[in-house]
């Protein structure tokens, strides 16, 4: 069977690509709660605060990665979604389908991206 005819990945290709997407998942979802935690806890460890000219600094920096911290954390939810998705798609069968095109996408592009949902030629069309 070549790939021309092939319309959608093997059981056996939707496991290996379930195995990296979970690994992924669940090392992305252990830096999201990293990201969380730095923001939470970043007054908790506050041991000079006799200098108020040393708080003002200290506070500025928090404030600054506190906010950084919440960008990145809603950026790694984005992704912990997209790979939540990918996820649905391999239960579904659709996985590592071309949305626009309706072809499979190559596995070194899913290896690369696996929540991709466009082909390189559909992306670059989009451009």
């Amino acid at each position: 069977m070549n790939m021309a005819e092939k319309t959608r990945y093997t059981d056996a290709e939707l496991d290996e690509f379930r195995t990296l997407i979970t690994e992924k998942l669940e090392k992305a979802q252990l830096e999201y709660e990293a990201l969380r935690n730095g923001i939470t806890n970043l007054d908790g460890n506050d041991v000079m605060d006799t200098s108020p000219t040393f708080k003002v600094l200290e506070e500025g920096a928090a404030t600054l990665s506190k906010e950084e911290s919440g960008r990145l954390a809603q950026r790694q939810m984005k992704f912990i979604q997209h790979l939540q998705s990918a996820l649905i798609r391999i239960e579904n069968k659709t996985y590592g389908i071309c949305r626009e095109t309706g072809k499979l996408i190559p596995k070194e592009r899913l290896r690369a991206v696996p929540h991709a949902t466009l082909s390189i030629e559909a992306k670059n069309d989009k451009k």
